[in-house]
C-alpha cells in the first residue's frame, strides 16, 4: 500500500507471540509494552533515491550543528539564550571538546518527511537518544523478510568503533533492570560494544568528593549514561555529578558539549545566524534552508507553528497551533518540561500518513548518527504530535 514517497509492504504474521519472543531472544523485549503491541509487525520502504537525499542531509546538518556548537562555546549569554542549566556552564568552559563531528558519538536526527517527500527536520537528539535495538536489531531482521535494503546494518559496528574511543567502564540509565527500554538499550549498545562494561541504575550511584562510586563503592572513572544532562539543574546531586565531572574525575559519555547540540534552542540561534548571514558558508545556508524549519525563542508566526521546550523529550511540551494561532492539540502522554526550561517556537510541517493494520498514523523519521556517520533509520507512527504512545515500524529501502 503506498503513501507518496513511502509504501508499507506485508501484514502481521499470525503468530505474533512467537515473533515477539524471537524479538525478546535477540534482544529487543519490549515489542509488547504494558500489555499493548508497541512493535507495528509492517514494514515501511522509501525509495532509494529518497534515502540518499535523507542520508546526504542527515550528514550535512550534523556539521552544521557542529559548527553552531563551536560558535556558542564558552558565550554565556548564548548559554543562557537556549536554555542550558548554568550547573553545565563550569564543565562547558573548561572541558576540551572533542573533534570536528563527535561532539556527540551517539546522537539521533528526527525529520518530517511529507507524502511528495519534502524532508524537514525536527528536532536533534544529540545526548541520550533511545530506540537504537529497534533499529540495530530488529529493523535489519523486518528487512530481510520483506526483500528491503536495510541502512541499519552498520549500527552495531559503528557503536564498536565509538565505545572503543571512549572505552566506559560503566554504562548506566535510571531504573536499570526494572525499565525495559533503557535497560534494553543500555545491554544492546554494551553487547555491541564488544567491551567489558559493567551496568548500573543511576539512582544507585553517589558522589564521595568527586568521584563517583555505585552502591558497593566502585569507582566510576568513564561513564556512558542514559540520563539527561539538564536533569542535573533539578535533580538532588546534580551539582556533585557536575563537580565530578569539572574536576575530571569522571568522564560521561556522550560528554557535557553534547548538551548544546541537544538543545532544541540552538535550532534557533542556528536560524537566527542563517537569516542574518553570519558564519555559515553559502552550502551550509542551503543546507539550513532546505532541510530546517524557521525556528525562534518567540512565537512570530503568521501561519501555524509548533511550540516546544528546549528540552523537551518523547513529545512532552509540544503543542500545535493552527493557521489562526489558536492551540490545535497538546500533548497529554509526555513529561511537560515547559515550566522548567525556555520554549522555542517552529514552524509546523507536517507528517505523511501511512495507513498499517492497526490504523493509519503519522510517521516520524529517525536518522541514528553514530560515531559522526548517519547510519541507522528509526520509524515510529503516531498521532500528529509523536510522543510515548507511538508505535515502532520498521523503516527499509527499496
Amino acid at each position: 500500500m503506498s503513501a507518496g514517497v513511502f509504501e508499507v509492504v506485508g501484514a502481521p504474521h499470525p503468530d505474533r507471540a512467537a515473533r515477539v519472543e524471537t524479538l525478546r531472544g535477540m534482544g529487543f523485549g519490549w515489542a509488547d509494552l504494558d500489555g499493548e503491541a508497541y512493535w507495528t509487525d509492517q514494514l515501511v520502504v522509501v525509495p532509494e533515491p529518497k534515502y540518499a537525499e535523507l542520508e546526504a542531509a542527515a550528514g550535512r546538518l550534523w556539521r552544521v550543528f557542529d559548527k553552531a556548537v563551536r560558535f556558542v562555546a564558552g558565550r554565556h549569554d548564548l548559554y543562557a539564550m537556549i536554555g542550558i542549566p548554568e550547573v553545565l556552564w563550569q564543565s562547558l568552559d573548561t572541558l576540551e571538546m572533542a573533534p570536528e563531528g563527535f561532539i556527540s558519538r551517539y546522537a539521533r536526527f528526527d525529520f518530517a518527511v511529507s507524502s511528495e517527500g519534502e524532508i524537514k527536520l525536527l528536532e536533534l537528539n544529540a545526548d541520550t537518544p533511545t530506540g537504537y535495538a529497534e533499529a540495530a536489531v530488529a529493523t535489519p531482521w523486518l528487512c530481510a523478510q520483506y526483500g528491503a535494503r536495510s541502512p541499519n546494518a552498520r549500527m552495531a559496528e559503528l557503536v564498536r568503533e565509538a565505545w572503543a574511543e571512549e572505552r566506559p567502564d560503566t554504562a548506566a540509565c535510571v531504573g536499570y533492570g526494572s525499565h525495559l527500554e533503557d535497560t534494553g538499550t543500555i545491554d544492546m549498545l554494551v553487547r555491541h560494544s564488544g567491551l567489558d562494561v559493567a551496568c548500573e541504575d543511576c539512582l544507585d550511584l553517589w558522589v564521595d568528593e568527586g568521584v563517583l562510586r555505585n552502591a558497593e563503592g566502585r569507582e566510576i572513572r568513564r561513564m556512558f549514561a542514559l540520563y539527561p544532562k539538564e536533569w542535573m539543574a533539578v535533580d538532588e546531586g546534580g551539582d556533585a555529578l557536575a563537580y565530578a565531572m569539572e574536576t575530571e574525575r569522571l568522564r560521561l559519555f556522550n560528554p557535557p558539549h553534547a548538551i548544546v547540540l541537544q538543545s532544541k534552542g540552538l535550532q534557533a540561534l542556528i536560524w537566527g545566524l542563517y537569516e542574518l548571514e553570519l558564519i555559515f558558508t553559502p552550502e551550509e545556508r542551503e543546507t539550513i534552508g532546505r532541510y530546517m524549519l524557521p525556528t525562534y525563542t518567540k512565537a512570530v508566526f503568521d501561519g501555524s507553528f509548533v511550540s516546544k521546550s528546549m528540552f523537551g523529550r518523547e513529545g512532552g511540551s509540544v503543542s500545535l497551533f493552527d493557521a489562526e494561532g489558536r492551540l490545535e492539540t497538546k500533548d497529554e502522554e509526555g513529561f511537560d518540561t515547559s515550566g522548567l526550561f525556555p520554549l522555542v517556537y517552529q514552524k509546523r510541517a507536517e507528517l505523511a500518513k501511512v495507513k498499517l493494520a492497526n490504523g493509519e498514523f503519522h510517521l516520524l523519521v529517525g536518522m541514528f548518527v553514530i560515531n559522526g556517520e548517519p547510519c541507522g533509520l528509526l520509524g515510529r507512527a503516531g498521532g500528529p504530535i509523536t510522543g510515548n504512545a507511538s508505535h515502532f515500524v520498521a523503516l527499509g529501502v527499496s
